[in-house]
């Protein structure tokens, strides 16, 4: 079984990695794509995790909600996600 703390590594990751930074956002939907369908309700509560504690900025659009890594803790969310991911980011 994957922890929470995995599965919210794992979402930083896949912003950090298509470099979603600040003003650079994506659809929240994408926290959820490529993963087993058990898991993406889950993705998605923890995404809104992540927004509460402030590591992703939500950005409200005319055509749906999007999201982004919070700069500004920038050196926190590379820490989370060095614990179990190995590349540099």
């Amino acid at each position: 079984m994957v922890s929470n703390d995995e599965l919210k590594a794992m979402i930083l990751h896949k912003l950090a990695k298509k470099r979603k930074w600040g003003e650079s956002h994506t659809a929240f939907e994408t926290v959820a794509k490529g993963v087993p369908p058990h898991l993406k309700g889950k993705l998605k509560g923890l995404a809104e995790e992540l927004i509460k504690e402030g590591f992703i900025t939500p950005k409200p659009t005319g055509y749906g909600r999007h999201i982004s890594l919070n700069v500004g803790k920038s050196e926190e969310i590379k820490s989370i996600i060095r614990k179990y991911y190995f590349e540099k980011i």
